[in-house]
């Protein structure tokens, strides 16, 4: 990961096909030690190819990945309907918290 964020900052700014030894620098600049064969491999699997193309490939694979969730309109909407019902529940309770608060002083001090 490292290699391939070294590679796209690179990208970012403006070096449209990083080499080894621009990736090698830019991660030598904040310490880190970059792994030859893997660097080599990074630079071999993205020899040729427009790295903004990949990306928009990638998303598009990603979006038919399931994520899990409510699943449905129909049960997004039960939970957002069970949602505010509950932030009301929680509002009447911190109102009855508050009143039983002020009666356990009773109107005395702690050192009355």
């Amino acid at each position: 990961m490292k290699h391939l964020a070294a590679y796209l900052l690179l990208g970012l700014g403006g070096n449209t096909s990083p080499s080894a030894s621009d990736v090698k620098e830019v991660l030598e600049s904040v310490g880190i030690e970059a792994d030859n064969d893997r660097l080599e491999k990074l630079l071999s699997e993205l020899e040729g190819k427009d790295i903004n193309e990949l990306i928009s490939e990638g998303s598009t694979k990603l979006a038919s990945v399931p994520s899990g969730g409510a699943g449905g309109a129909a049960a997004g909407g039960a939970a957002a309907a069970g949602g505010a019902a509950a932030a009301e529940e929680k509002a009447e309770e911190k109102k009855e918290e508050e009143k039983e608060e002020s009666d356990e002083d009773m109107g005395f001090g702690l050192f009355d």
